[in-house]
């Protein structure tokens, strides 16, 4: 199915027709679209759930809970980096330069960064059971800060992003500049990425309980 969705998304993606707004030179960067925002389903869905197997981990100290755990955090976190990196690229064609200090460019980048510091503190444990219950913890402090620094704090400040308060110059996407055609592959497109998350965290979790099963066979 992600298979499909995405063949659908990479060639329909960039055959449909896409609007033209007077004053807002969109032209056919708005296609970025279909890619940059399914980034950040798909990092939102992957963190989603690695906080429920955090929390279940915490209720009930079961190895494969943690094994979920960071594997759904680290392919979230992949897909957030995808996130920044194509805004980037976006950015560069409708801003002018790539980082420009965008409040929602700095929340992004300094919730993926909270991540990140997640696996340099699991890293830096050697004991497993402490690694899992310190880590998962830190799991649930790192999801619930993503919504002030991506979802809250930059809507309340001017932002270059639709949305944001005060609003000014080209918002690279207002909603009402998309049409049914675009959210005919806006909607499958974040579907697709997003089932191609799971499937990806899926096949490491696969993995990793398989060289646990080893490890454990070597120590028997």
């Amino acid at each position: 199915m992600s298979f499909l969705l995405l063949l659908y998304t990479c060639s329909f993606g960039f055959l449909v027709e896409v609007p033209s707004p007077p004053g807002v030179p969109l032209q056919q960067t708005i296609r970025n679209l279909f890619f940059h925002f399914p980034m950040w389903i798909g990092m939102m869905t992957c963190y989603t759930v690695s906080i429920v197997y955090a929390i279940k981990y915490l209720r009930k100290p079961d190895p494969v809970y943690d094994i979920y755990t960071v594997e759904y955090a680290r392919t979230g976190t992949l897909f957030g980096v995808l996130g920044l990196l194509t805004g980037m690229i976006w950015a560069n064609y409708q801003w002018g330069k790539a980082w420009s200090g965008d409040p929602k460019q700095n929340g992004a980048a300094i919730a993926i960064l909270i991540y990140f510091a997640y696996f340099v503190l699991r890293g830096s444990l050697q004991d497993e059971a402490k690694k899992a219950r310190i880590g998962s913890v830190y799991n649930i402090f790192a999801y619930f800060m993503l919504f002030p620094t991506i979802w809250i704090l930059p809507r309340l400040t001017q932002s270059l992003h639709p949305g944001g308060e005060g609003t000014e110059g080209n918002p690279g996407l207002n909603p009402k500049d998309t049409t049914n055609l675009m959210r005919a592959v806006m909607y499958p497109a974040a579907i697709g990425w997003t089932l191609l998350c799971v499937w990806i965290t899926t096949l490491r979790i696969r993995v990793q309980i398989i060289q646990e099963k080893k490890l454990a066979n070597e120590h028997a």
